[in-house]
């Protein structure tokens, strides 16, 4: 009786002996789901705003302005969607390198040294002008200096794929990358189409009027939509410009690192460790490849060039949701404000005065 009474015992044991080693199965299987239902949360927030953007009126500021605008909705009414946090950072952090990556085969290195020397000139001008002159008027106006170093970077260089490869090595929160980012595309929207306003009344020739779009405008988009109307070879020279500022955000990923580190030093006295970048040296390899490998020794048609460059705004743009879902009203009135007004004084003094040196 007492032996019968005893194997019941052994084999419950035994049984919960069996669940609890499936526990750790279980919850791997749980954050796995998680993590795949957070980057398709990201991936049918991006198709909304891929949608969006087809819409009259929203197509002038693009997939990535819509999606971050639907991202920042989401969250002020129904909240950060906690359970799918894994997926939805990973595709703030893990697919935003990535697109970084890609974006490099957007550069043609080849092409600027040998056509777009004498504009990497005015290139470099542009970056140390917009930069130098938004920290010190974002100063004066005592504006978010995370924010306003962000749009800095992005109004001289590439919009908001350079502040997308700035923000990590200077550490800005994710919700200052998004808010920087949903900023420079709206405002680089309006300054396009107000050049696409002014160009037949502009007393300068189609191909200056390229170099004023390539030279001063913010993400390669509003060249492309500011130079298109001046004809082929206005765009052309257009792009050329603004791929010259691309490939100055190589040397300055670099110059700002070894700022960060300077600057953490002073402040502790310690030699600060800094991240290196790793995502930038794909981005270099992307660019050599597609300067000096795809077209001439791998032949590569336009439309699968135009598939992967459509491929890196959609991941690009996923990334961007991740980060919009971190951005809140009240940040957006407390913060944005004054950093929106350093940019929109900068843009401005750089339009005329890249206008008068043309």
């Amino acid at each position: 009786m007492e032996l019968e009474k005893y194997k019941p015992l052994e084999e419950t044991s035994e049984v919960s002996k069996v669940e609890n080693s499936k526990l750790p199965v279980q919850e791997k299987k749980s954050r796995l789901l998680m993590w795949v239902s957070g980057i398709a949360f990201t991936f049918f927030i991006a198709l909304l705003g891929f949608g969006l953007s087809k819409i009259t009126g929203f197509d002038r500021i693009g997939p990535l302005a819509c999606s971050i605008i639907i991202a920042v909705m989401y969250r002020q009414i129904a909240g950060y969607p906690e359970k799918f946090r894994p997926g939805i950072e990973f595709s703030a952090k893990k697919l935003l390198r990535f697109a970084i990556i890609l974006y490099g085969l957007k550069l043609n290195i080849d092409v600027i040294f040998n056509q777009g020397l004498p504009l990497l000139i005015r290139d470099i001008g542009t970056v140390v002008f917009a930069i130098i002159v938004m920290v010190l008027i974002a100063k004066w106006l005592k504006a978010d200096a995370s924010i306003s170093l962000l749009l800095a970077v992005g109004t001289g260089v590439c919009g908001a794929a350079a502040i997308a490869a700035i923000s990590p090595i200077v550490k800005a929160k994710e919700e200052d990358t998004a808010i920087g980012v949903g900023i420079i595309a709206l405002m680089g929207t309006l300054f396009s189409i107000i050049y696409t306003l002014l160009r037949p009344i502009l007393p300068m020739t189609a191909v200056d009027y390229g170099i004023w779009s390539g030279v001063s405008l913010h993400e390669i988009a509003h060249v492309a939509l500011a130079g298109a109307p001046a004809g082929e070879d206005a765009l052309a020279i257009a792009l050329l410009a603004k791929l010259g500022r691309v490939f100055l955000l190589i040397p300055l990923c670099f110059i700002f690192m070894y700022w960060m580190k300077r600057r953490s030093s002073e402040k502790t006295g310690l030699d600060a460790k800094i991240a290196f970048p790793w995502f930038l040296i794909g981005f270099i390899i992307m660019s050599l490849i597609g300067s000096y490998v795809l077209g001439k020794h791998i032949p590569v048609s336009q439309m699968v060039m135009a598939g992967v460059s459509n491929t890196t705004t959609f991941i690009l743009t996923m990334a961007m949701i991740g980060l919009g879902l971190n951005v809140s009203f009240q940040a957006l009135r407390t913060k944005a404000m004054r950093p929106l007004l350093a940019m929109t004084i900068t843009s401005l003094l750089l339009s005329v005065i890249t206008y008068l040196l043309i």
